[in-house]
């Protein structure tokens, strides 16, 4: 059965350079360095390995970059003793997130700057308007030491020591919060056990079957030799990125510490972050169109962009290894193991420039150079998009309804209020007129897994489904309201039955639409116990500027800083901040029961509180109806198979989450693997049993939306194989949902809105 599911898988002159748009983007897209990339980097790491220092404006940088927050933060707060111990914390559990490198001695010897960064970055022991760096690049020094240590103890191991997996040991996975080991010895200890763990996972892939989970013995003689060399390169590479940092990628990494210590959604993006940013809201850039990864120090490609230059030129495809780059006529650069971010750039460049890849073919050493000139790449897979269903309605007829995949609020940075290409409101209007022209009877809004983005295109969204009206309320330091309002541009572009779709990755922009809705009575919620919880506005301010005043044209970019500037809250009052938007029904699903998911995970989130609500006209278009619906839902979902499965994972998910370690016996690791194997199979024997869906399912893209008639329909096969189970899971969920409409579409009124509206 191939998945339906549309989306299953970041004073006054500071003022005046503020960016037009707000944007209220989550930390889960922000704050997570990515491991792959569509032409844009994730993180930056190094040109020149030894010892970095700091660059001639890094301290202007960073002492700016500490004023606009002690400014302009929503907080207000003092960069005090408070602020720095924060920040300190941030930049070393950056560094070594799993409390295994530093010692407890390491991090007595940085007592010093505890709480003193304040002297450091803005009261004056760097000079005046400049920031003292020395603790940023004395601490990342000392992690040097301590991971080529890690490396050479790892490597010795790999050499000396023989692995066997007996015994009850267990290793501690999620180490966050564990104590900085006392020693070298301890460390040692620590680096040993979590060898032994990547070693028996390497073990556990080769005896068991890719296809079916079985056991697959005896090994190979030569299997431990393999593991062994693989475990070389992957501990190679890894000390190689994480010692080798510019000081540009140890600049940016203290100073995500220093505005993450105020709250987790403000940020530092020097210029390569900044244009991921803008590439991440406008949904287009320059390149070839690749989606580009790193495997052990090759710059790998994983798909092309159809219709980019890449796939244009037949001479590429997945899994190729690109070993130089080369612009136009000078000559080729080697990137054998050069993070990924830095090919990247050099891949990326502006329209119409010609780019030459040296590249070998997955499983060949052959080299050959392809030319590509760059284009403007449409991310069209991110763009919203909608599928129209037709049902047989069980008495001779048809059941029509759309569903919307609204990916994020997307809009060109800095360009809102001009055209409405590429945003996400125009986008949703089109698909809505379409699937209206279609008949469709209800529309199902699947904003799971938004992250957010643009806050006048989360207003103009929600001015969609009603009329003229307060939006969301937006909270300055200085208590100053201020009442975003849906105009009447887009007023009745879809009056009939509306069910939204959230889930625990849901925030900021879609919190605001979804919550919205819910306030007003117009739609229907179904979801996790809450979305993420982002309640707070972002604001950016370019540094340039700033540092270089008199000459704001110069080249070097010292990049910008996204702050957090205002709080939202509902047209009731209530803010959205950690508490999030509770559905009005609740399906099973493991991102409920989440630790690390949502604010509340943050570090130095703001806190919950409400203001005064304004008036606005409640429609009051799903109480009536609710009770019922939650009823028939719920017997749907306790005897429906596919929950039952939902159940089990979310049972599995809650022990694991209790638990978060792993045995390093290899006999019960292989129980443990195969028990879930043969779940898994005969979930898979069971859904592939089960009758295809009596449906029939059009897809509708921005492209296709304006033209007459449907597009051929999908063709649906049982391969669930083919399906993680948390895809099977989302897809469940998603069918729920639709049932749901359907229930909702048979007990509403079909002039439901209209006649409360007149009310």
């Amino acid at each position: 059965m191939t998945s339906r599911n549309l989306k299953i898988k970041i004073g006054a002159a500071a003022a005046a350079v503020a960016a037009v748009t707000l944007f209220i983007i989550t930390a889960c897209a922000s704050s997570n360095p990515a491991t792959s990339a569509s032409d844009r980097p994730a993180s930056r790491t190094h040109d020149k390995p030894g010892r970095p220092a700091p660059g001639p404006n890094d301290g202007r940088i960073a002492y700016f970059t500490a004023r606009l927050m002690m400014e302009f933060e929503f907080s207000e707060h003092p960069f005090d003793a408070n602020i720095s111990e924060k920040f300190f914390e941030g930049y070393v559990n950056s560094l070594d997130p799993r409390h295994e490198n530093f010692l407890k001695s390491d991090i007595d010897g940085f007592s010093e700057y505890r709480t003193n960064l304040a002297a450091y970055t803005v009261g004056g022991m760097g000079g005046r308007g400049r920031a003292d760096l020395a603790p940023a690049f004395k601490i990342y020094r000392r992690f040097q030491e301590r991971m080529a240590q890690h490396e050479a103890y790892v490597q010795w191991l790999l050499k000396h020591d023989h692995f066997t997996f007996t015994g009850n040991a267990r290793i501690q996975l999620d180490r966050r919060r564990a104590p900085w080991p006392a020693s070298l010895s301890a460390a040692h200890g620590l680096w040993r056990q979590r060898l032994r763990y990547e070693y028996l996972q390497e073990k556990l892939g080769r005896e068991l079957s890719p296809t079916n989970g079985a056991v697959v013995l005896p090994l190979p003689k030569n299997a431990d030799a393999g593991i062994t060399a693989d475990l070389k390169r992957h501990y190679t590479w890894t000390s190689h990125m994480q010692t080798n940092l510019t000081s540009a990628a140890v600049l940016q990494t203290y100073l995500e510490a220093l505005v993450h210590a105020y709250d987790p959604h403000s940020d530092y993006l020097d210029a390569e972050s900044g244009q991921t940013f803008s590439i991440e809201m406008s949904l287009s850039l320059y390149g070839i169109g690749a989606q580009l990864t790193e495997q052990d120090g090759y710059c790998t490609i994983e798909s092309l962009i159809p219709g980019g230059p890449a796939d244009k030129s037949k001479q590429l495809q997945a899994n190729d290894r690109i070993v130089a780059v080369a612009q136009s006529n000078r000559p080729p650069v080697n990137v054998v193991d050069v993070a990924l971010p830095d090919v990247v750039q050099m891949i990326r460049g502006p329209k119409g420039t010609q780019v030459r890849l040296t590249v070998e073919h997955a499983g060949t050493s052959i080299q050959h150079v392809v030319t590509l000139t760059r284009e403007r790449i449409q991310l069209k897979d991110e763009e919203a998009k909608a599928q129209l269903i037709a049902r047989p309605d069980g008495r001779g007829g048809t059941n029509r309804i759309g569903v919307i995949y609204v990916p994020s609020f997307y809009a060109p940075i800095g360009a809102e209020g001009a055209s409405a290409k590429n945003y996400i409101s125009a986008d949703v209007a089109k698909l809505l007129r379409k699937l209206e022209r279609e008949k469709a009877q209800g529309i199902l809004l699947d904003m799971r897994y938004n992250p957010g983005g643009s806050l006048e295109q989360a207003v103009r969204f929600t001015g969609l489904f009603i009329k003229p009206g307060p939006v969301v309320q937006a909270l300055s330091p200085d208590g100053g309201v201020e009442v975003d309002e849906a105009d009447n541009t887009n007023a009745d572009v879809y009056t009939g039955p509306l069910v939204v779709m959230v889930n625990r990755l849901s925030a900021s922009a879609s919190e605001i639409a979804a919550g919205a809705l819910q306030d007003y009575g117009r739609a229907l919620l179904v979801g996790d116990t809450s979305t993420f919880g982002k309640g707070t506005v972002q604001s950016i301010i370019q540094l340039r500027p700033l540092i270089w005043p008199a000459n704001a044209t110069a080249t070097n970019n010292p990049g910008e800083v996204k702050i957090t500037i205002r709080k939202f809250y509902r047209v009731t009052g209530a803010s959205t901040q950690l508490k999030g938007v509770v559905p009005d029904i609740i399906l099973p699903d493991t991102l409920s029961d989440a630790n690390d998911i949502g604010e509340r995970a943050l570090d130095n989130p703001l806190p919950w509180d409400t203001i005064r609500g304004r008036k606005y006209h409640q429609l009051d278009l799903v109480a009536p109806y609710l009770e019922r619906l939650r009823e028939e839902s719920e017997d749907r979902t306790a005897t429906n198979q596919s929950f039952a499965y939902v159940r089990r994972d979310v049972a599995q998910f809650k022990k694991l989450e209790a638990d978060q370690s792993a045995t390093l016996n290899e006999q019960q690791a292989l129980q443990e693997r195969e028990r879930d194997a043969e779940r898994k199979n005969r979930r898979d024997a069971q859904l592939a049993r089960q009758p295809l869906p009596q449906e029939t399912v059009y897809p509708i893209t921005i492209e296709n939306a304006g033209k007459p008639g449907l597009p051929a329909p999908t063709v649906e096969t049982n391969a669930p194989a083919a399906e993680s189970e948390g895809q099977l899971d989302d897809e469940a969920r998603l069918r729920e949902g639709e049932q749901i409409l359907e229930d909702y579409i048979a007990l509403r009124p079909k002039n439901a809105v209209r006649m409360a509206q007149k009310r």
